[in-house]
């Protein structure tokens, strides 16, 4: 499958806009899209999914490796993939975006903001193409997308501009239409703030799509898959709904290749699925904190984790678990009560990073030992009770206390990290249902 990276030239340029635009481009040209995020981001794929049908691949070196990452994207279905970047082209030490194209082989496609540039534009673009040589990286920066362009006299500027060794890819224009609403984590999610497709269509109108087509390229030959793993008799019952949204598509791919899967929803107030182990992904918790304390679902699942039941929790499922959560307002609710923690939520972020955890205890996900990779992204705390036991020390990364992460209680496990079916997680949990 041939493709390519939308890389910005910093964070807040309009990558994702621009990454929807081209996908329905693309689409309305007759092409079947694979979209992609290069980086451990869950809301930019969600728009990526709501435009193009499909779930949006994670591409992250930290938490998947170089293997990994050929494989995920490989598994990709469509005959051209498009990568949105994370942050600017060249930021992030764990996996940027140049550290992913450079990975993959993919030509990068810089994106602009053009609002108040011409030949400005063009020497930014330049600037990031010549840093490629300066530094010996091995990415093709092969022209832009400008963003917020007006046609006329104003795109011409910037195509007249462009060095040789540069193509233009055509423009966005500015429209109200195409502004995604903001929320703590990001963007709101895909389902509730998806684009028009009638304003993504007057925007694609603007894309040189068939010069898209031709510089996209395939990656070099990936290595054959590991051999399948044993497909078991569990079955595992995952947290599906608008708190907890927050799932790797690889992660949820990898369950259903190891065991039976059942979904349900807190918020809805589903029962706990009859299983031998809970999944509760991250999400958005604290905005149906009132709903989920209102319904029997947390109080049969802390029953059910006191009797033997194992739950695995990720950052919002960690929240979940606890025993209670405070959110901003100061509206302070029930939770499963599973974990010796109470969460609280703050007004500003309390942990963005890629991290990687060392197992002191054999868990749910790890051996003793053994070491994972991750990344937290949360705007709670949690204060945890003094005798609490963590399964993990942090490496890298804030955990929950600064140098832990990983309550246990029970049978069970809360972690503020997120981590990908590359990293075993899922099929060491899978293992332990056994």
């Amino acid at each position: 499958m041939k493709g390519f990276v939308l890389g910005g030239v910093s964070s807040g340029v309009g990558k994702t806009v621009a990454t929807l635009a081209i996908i329905r481009a693309l689409d309305e040209a007759g092409h079947t899209v694979q979209p992609a995020k290069a980086g451990p981001d869950f809301i930019d794929p969600s728009h990526h999914e709501a435009i193009a049908g499909r779930p949006s691949r994670t591409l992250d070196l930290w938490l998947e490796g170089e293997a990994g990452l050929a494989r995920n994207y490989a598994r990709g279905e469509g005959d051209i993939c498009v990568v949105e970047g994370v942050m600017g082209l060249y930021d992030g030490d764990g996996s940027s975006t140049a550290m992913v194209a450079e990975a993959l082989g993919l030509p990068v496609v810089l994106v602009v903001d053009a609002k108040a540039g011409m030949e400005s534009v063009a020497a930014t673009a330049y600037g990031f193409q010549e840093y490629a040589v300066a530094v010996n990286r091995d990415i093709e920066v092969a022209g832009i997308v400008a963003q917020r362009a007006h046609g006329g006299r104003h795109e011409q500027g910037i195509r007249d501009a462009l060095p040789e060794s540069m193509d233009y890819f055509g423009r966005v224009p500015p429209s109200s239409d195409l502004e995604i609403p903001d929320r703590h984590l990001g963007l709101e999610m895909g389902d509730e703030a998806a684009l028009p497709h009638d304003a993504l269509s007057e925007a694609a109108e603007h894309l040189e799509t068939d010069r898209l087509v031709d510089m996209a390229r395939e990656p070099p030959q990936v290595g054959p898959e590991p051999s399948p793993a044993t497909k078991t008799d569990t079955t595992v019952a995952v947290a599906s709904d608008a708190a907890f949204c927050f799932r790797y598509p690889a992660s949820i791919e990898r369950l259903h290749e190891r065991a039976t899967v059942r979904t349900f929803s807190p918020v809805a107030g589903d029962p706990v699925p009859d299983c031998d182990g809970v999944y509760l992904p991250g999400g958005y918790p604290e905005l149906y904190a009132e709903e989920l304390a209102s319904t029997d679902t947390l109080s049969e699942l802390g029953n059910r984790a006191s009797n033997g039941l194992p739950v695995f929790g990720e950052c919002g499922g960690l929240m979940a678990m606890s025993q209670s959560l405070t959110t901003v307002d100061g509206e302070r609710y029930e939770m499963a009560g599973i974990l010796p923690a109470g969460v609280t939520m703050q007004d500003r972020y309390q942990a963005l990073d890629h991290v990687e955890l060392e197992a002191v205890s054999g868990t749910l996900t790890a051996q003793s030992g053994e070491s994972i990779r991750g990344h937290e992204f949360h705007y709670s705390t949690a204060s945890v009770d003094a005798d609490a036991r963590f399964a993990f020390k942090t490496r890298r990364g804030d955990g929950i206390d600064g140098g832990h992460d990983g309550l246990l209680e029970y049978d069970s496990l809360g972690t503020y990290a997120h981590v990908h079916a590359e990293s075993g997680a899922f099929d060491r949990f899978v293992d332990r249902l056994r």
